[in-house]
């Protein structure tokens, strides 16, 4: 009889945030920190992107953090500054992680290329794979990748669809 050294699965919790556009899915670790969020109609692309970066997860209905809450239903009534406020999160590989913390530090009511971001991490031929973490984000909204925009300044790929994009970008202020 062989043992096995497999890991338990990691446990988070999962909350439902009604907002503008949508429901939200909170997923939080035991700290209370925002690991994903996602949309309600993708819940299948989240969960796979949770199983791909930590690999077993065990998701159970647990109420977010109040300011986690409050932070998000702020943002969408106006107070764009709110999300800075929320702790979150991630795994992925280094190249994603450095891509995810780089869309944090780009500003609400501004938008930039995928090749200017590539070009801000010192890694201008870097476009396609900036472009492949961008879609791999696993926190919407928080991690703002709808903020990433085409070199033409079209509207190109969001998870959670274009109208959602739109919607975020004219919210905080960009003619699109």
């Amino acid at each position: 009889m062989s043992t096995s050294s497999t890991n338990p699965p990691e446990r988070f919790g999962l909350d439902h945030l009604t907002t503008p556009i949508g429901t939200a899915l909170l997923v939080v670790d035991a700290d209370g920190v925002l690991r994903a969020l996602d949309w309600e109609d993708y819940d299948r692309r989240m969960r796979e992107l949770l199983r791909l970066h930590y690999g077993a997860v065990d998701l159970r209905a647990q109420r977010a953090p109040a300011d986690m809450r409050s932070a998000l239903s702020g943002y969408f009534e106006g107070d764009l500054a709110k999300l800075k406020s929320i702790k979150w999160r991630v795994a992925g590989t280094p190249f994603q992680r450095k891509v995810w913390t780089a869309l944090a530090t780009i500003p609400s009511g501004t938008t930039l290329s995928y090749g200017a971001l590539a070009a801000k991490l010192d890694m201008p031929r870097a476009v396609r794979a900036v472009g492949h973490a961008n879609g791999s984000n696993p926190i919407s909204v928080v991690l703002p990748c709808h903020r990433l925009i085409g070199a033409d300044g079209s509207l190109v790929k969001y998870g959670g669809g274009l109208e959602r994009k739109r919607w975020l970008l004219r919210h905080e202020g960009v003619e699109v």
